[in-house]
């Protein structure tokens, strides 16, 4: 049996992001939009896991391209586009969680706080919820490269170019990431056995 591919005669011809930055550089707005649209779930994925919020993550992927479109003429084509782009959002994000985190500390109430010896105990939640919060929990460093490694996959080189680290600092940061993951839900088997 024979596959006969049907081919759309009206479907647009695939374009190349260097075709389309070229486009863009040029003032062309549908090429803008293509851009936009061939990478956006990839950064918003990534900016995603790192927010842990889905307004913060929206609003980090419109600041991301709108840096990026403001600096694609700078864009040199040293690595792929997808990877430049990836590095403009790790910046933001990184960044949007120094901001949160300054944020938080100035909010902790004296209420909050536990009673002078009082250990709370909560109840056990699902490893889900553990290991997000265990991820949430990790160094901006260790985080970013855990998310870019061990979920949404990249390589320790682009994750090397995208951070602006070497590639044997990814490596070792994704160790002790994975490390401080492991004590953290170490205990997770126990208090299910219980």
């Amino acid at each position: 049996m024979s596959h006969v591919q049907v081919v759309d005669p009206y479907a647009p011809e695939p374009v190349s992001d260097a075709e389309l930055i070229d486009r863009v550089l040029a003032g062309d707005p549908k090429a803008e939009r293509a851009l936009y649209d061939a990478h956006v779930d990839r950064v918003f994925r990534l900016v995603y896991r790192m927010a842990g919020d889905l307004d913060r993550a929206q609003d980090w992927v419109q600041e991301t391209f709108i840096r990026a479109f403001e600096k694609l003429g700078d864009f040199r084509g040293e690595s792929a586009l997808s990877t430049w782009l990836c590095s403009i959002a790790m910046s933001v994000s990184l960044n949007g969680l120094r901001k949160v985190k300054r944020s938080r500390e100035r909010e902790t109430s004296l209420d909050d706080a536990p009673p002078l010896g009082y250990t709370p105990r909560e109840a056990d939640p699902d490893l889900k919820a553990r290991l997000a919060r265990a991820i949430d929990g990790l160094p901006d460093g260790y985080r970013a490269v855990f998310v870019m490694h061990d979920v949404e996959g990249f390589t320790h080189e682009e994750i090397g170019r995208a951070l602006g680290v070497q590639t044997g600092t990814s490596k070792a940061q994704l160790f002790r990431a994975r490390a401080k993951l492991r004590d953290a839900l170490a205990d997770f088997a126990g208090d299910r056995d219980r």
